[in-house]
């Protein structure tokens, strides 16, 4: 008879890693088959923008959400149950109340962090406090080992388990769409400050100026943060908007196209725990520039299949794009490592695979 598991996880819209990840889960055959799965989506926003507000509709909702986990919790009685939590912030709160709703019910749980922020909070009262209540007595996965540092102050190491994200992939197509003869970087996230979008802007500029010839591609969706006006806005004001173009929201094979367009892949996020994005651009034979920040530096590897650079500094992010827009042949060498190594660890295969054993381990821990 197979372990029933409740997973409480979010799932799109509004589309991002974690709720990515959680369609991957929800649809997998691997860990369907092997468990009596049943779900809840967390997921209280309706878009990008209404991530992290707060209002009496969320408040209604979160209410309802409490209730549905209890009835099902007493109508399925899980072995175990797996939620998807905030490492901080107001979003932890609720979270917090729904895992000390899941430990007064008797349940075992696991909490899967595709985030990280707790090490920015561990010393606040009453943050310290809750997470000291939070931790005890469940289980922890997280994508990357660099990424264990954030919590090591309230969690055991024997009380975690890593498993690296993974995506499915892409339809092999044998024609590459036709180029402008310019060497193209690319930007894929959505438009949030914290992406790195005005330190890859100010590069753009810096290269520019150093006589660079080049075309950056932004793809992604608007958010509170920054809006296609704006944008627009920072390039004229950077005298970059004949060598940079926002392109929106692309999905499929249009999202394709430009991953086919580029050569160079670049990501400057400030705070990111393990960017999907990163596994889409090295699936592409795309070299990565990405900031040396959570777990990013187990996906690229430095001089390898791309750079890691500081984080918010133009000035060396700059010179790693210049570099490879000199050497042809350095770019595929690194794309191809890149590629090769996504085959190997970063396919939604591997990533089910490893992600089933976790929750067997979690099933037979005491």
């Amino acid at each position: 008879m197979r372990p029933t598991i409740l997973f409480i996880l979010h799932m799109p819209p509004p589309v991002h890693g974690a709720s990515m990840m959680g369609k991957y889960i929800h649809d997998s055959r691997v860990v369907n088959k092997a468990f009596d799965c049943h779900y809840i989506n967390l997921t209280t926003a309706k878009n990008l923008a209404d991530i992290g507000k707060v209002g009496l509709r969320k408040l209604i909702q979160f209410a309802q959400l409490l209730s549905r986990i209890y009835k099902e919790v007493k109508k399925l009685k899980p072995q175990l149950v797996y939620v998807t939590p905030n490492a901080c912030g107001g979003a932890f709160y609720k979270d917090f109340i729904v895992v000390q709703l899941l430990k007064v019910m008797g349940c075992k749980v696991v909490a899967h962090y595709h985030n990280k922020g707790v090490a920015s909070r561990q010393n606040c009262i009453p943050d310290k406090w809750l997470y000291h209540c939070f931790f005890k007595g469940i289980q922890v996965i997280l994508l990357a080992e660099s990424l264990y540092a954030d919590m090591q102050q309230f969690v055991k190491w024997e009380q975690v388990l890593f498993c690296p994200n993974g995506i499915p992939e892409s339809s092999p197509t044998n024609q590459k769409p036709p180029k402008n003869g310019l060497p193209h970087i690319f930007f894929l996230s959505n438009l949030l400050i914290d992406k790195g979008i005005l330190t890859l802007l100010d590069a753009c500029k810096l290269l520019k100026e150093q006589g660079y010839v080049f075309q950056c591609d932004f793809v992604g969706g608007e958010t509170a943060d920054m809006d296609a006006e704006r944008f627009i806005q920072e390039c004229k004001q950077r005298g970059i908007a004949d060598c940079v173009t926002y392109h929106g929201r692309k999905y499929g094979k249009d999202k394709l196209t430009f991953f086919q367009q580029a050569d160079i892949f670049a990501l400057p996020t400030f705070n990111e725990c393990f960017p999907l994005v990163l596994l889409e651009a090295m699936e592409q034979g795309l070299p990565c520039i990405s900031s040396a920040v959570g777990g990013t530096p187990e996906i690229v590897d430095e001089g390898k299949t791309g750079f890691l650079v500081p984080c918010k500094e133009v000035h060396p992010l700059a010179e790693r794009i210049g570099l490879l827009l000199n050497n042809e042949t350095l770019r595929q060498q690194m794309g191809k490592a890149g590629k090769k190594k996504f085959e190997n660890k970063y396919t939604l295969q591997c990533f089910e695979n490893n992600f089933k054993k976790c929750l067997e381990k979690c099933l037979e821990a005491e």
